[in-house]
This record gives structure tokens, sequence and C-alpha cells, in this order.
């Protein structure tokens, strides 16, 4: 399978976890990306860091790499591979999944490292 190409955007992101309860902080809707996940036991998002959402934990300085897509249902290990090489680098992840393709955050402070990490590996990835 040939590697993707990866592009970083070009803002930081904060990620959030709320009560399952909790609404969706209407804020959000303020952020040009965002993702949104409602499990039994949390509400977590994702934002741009300039969106302040207020209450909840918060996790900020994130930067966000997107794979280039969009990516048929049927390739397999796209994220397994991109995760894998990061992984070997011991930088932790937080994936997201759309209909399109994927997005890989990393700490913003991480990020040199896991584009590093990434060239060596073969993958070819586009800054700001």
């Amino acid at each position: 399978m040939e590697k993707p190409a990866l592009e970083v955007l070009n803002k930081e992101f904060s990620i959030y976890r709320f009560p399952s309860a909790e609404r969706v902080p209407p804020s959000v809707f303020e952020s040009s990306f965002y993702w949104i996940g409602k499990t039994d036991e949390e509400l977590s998002v994702v934002c741009e860091s300039s969106v302040m959402l207020g209450g909840g934990e918060e996790n900020d300085g994130w930067s966000c790499l997107k794979v280039q897509g969009p990516i048929d249902f049927s390739v397999s290990g796209v994220l397994a591979g991109i995760s894998a090489t990061l992984a070997s680098a011991q930088i932790a992840i937080l994936a997201l999944t759309t209909f399109d393709t994927d997005y890989i955050l990393v700490k913003s402070s991480q990020l040199e490292k896991a584009l590093d990490a990434l060239d060596s590996a073969g993958y070819e990835v586009k800054k700001p």
C-alpha cells in the first residue's frame, strides 16, 4: 500500500471532556474545525484553541495532521501505519476519523519530532 500524504493544519487545538449528560457548548460551532464524540460515559469535543468552551476538563496545545483523502472504505491500514510510526517515536496521538479521511492530533510540543518520524518512514508531509 502506498503511504498517503499528510498536511499539517495551521491551527492549534484543544480537547475537552464533559459529562455525558452535558449539552454541546454552542460556542464550539464558532470553530472552523470541530469534532464531537458522545458515549454513555462522556462528551468529547475537539476544536480550535481560540474558541473558549468553558467548563469541562480541557487539554490544550494540540496540532493536527490531516491525511489527504478521500480514503475509500475498502482501504485498510492507513491509520495503523501512521500511528505505529508515531508510537515507535514515543509520540501519543488522538485519532479522529470522518467519512472522507483521518486526522491525527499530536501535542504541539511534539510536532517537529512527529514530522521527523513520519518523514523518516517515507510519508510526505505538507507544512503550512
